[in-house]
């Protein structure tokens, strides 16, 4: 079994991440591994937001996290492992928290890339639900974007689900 089981007693599931995050990028500055642990916890919000984290979605924040630069397709997994086991309380409880350490940390060209990652991740099984909208606008204001922000990232989907059909 993979050490990133744990027990309740244990670590919360945001500070399992992190160390997951950290073993994955070892060389990473502490500011890098907080950004993309509230990346990978963000995804995990938005993947479950519809009480149903699939298949694919679980490849596409796979896919979305291997493109991030010294993580590997090891690191990659064991992340991605750490966001479907926990992907409850990630997206129940710690929402919030990682939206504003991208506040913090990220410069609004980063921040407005997550968004657009986590719209990508919505749409990945070709439909955007009510409860990924409600999610997708919840944490857009959460990481100091606008309305027009989401509206613009949403309509690129949109027209790739469009002629998908």
């Amino acid at each position: 079994m993979p050490k990133e089981k744990r027990t309740m007693d244990d670590a919360s599931a945001d500070q399992l991440l992190r160390a997951v995050v950290r073993r994955a990028l070892p060389r990473a500055d502490t500011d890098t591994v907080s950004v993309v642990s509230a990346c990978a916890g963000l995804l995990a919000g938005v993947a479950y937001a519809d009480r149903d984290f699939s298949p694919a979605e679980a490849q596409e924040i796979e896919r979305q996290l291997g493109a991030v630069e010294g993580i590997g397709p090891e690191g990659t997994k064991a992340i991605a492992y750490v966001l479907e086991l926990h992907r409850i309380e990630l997206a129940n409880v710690h929402t919030n928290r990682f939206a504003r350490v991208l506040r913090d940390l990220g410069t609004r060209e980063l921040r407005e890339h997550v968004l657009g990652m986590l719209v990508a991740l919505a749409a990945t099984d070709d439909t955007i639900t009510v409860a990924e909208v409600n999610t997708l606008r919840q944490v857009t204001t959460a990481l100091g974007l606008d309305q027009a922000d989401y509206n613009r990232l949403q309509a690129e989907h949109r027209q790739k689900l469009g002629t998908l059909r």
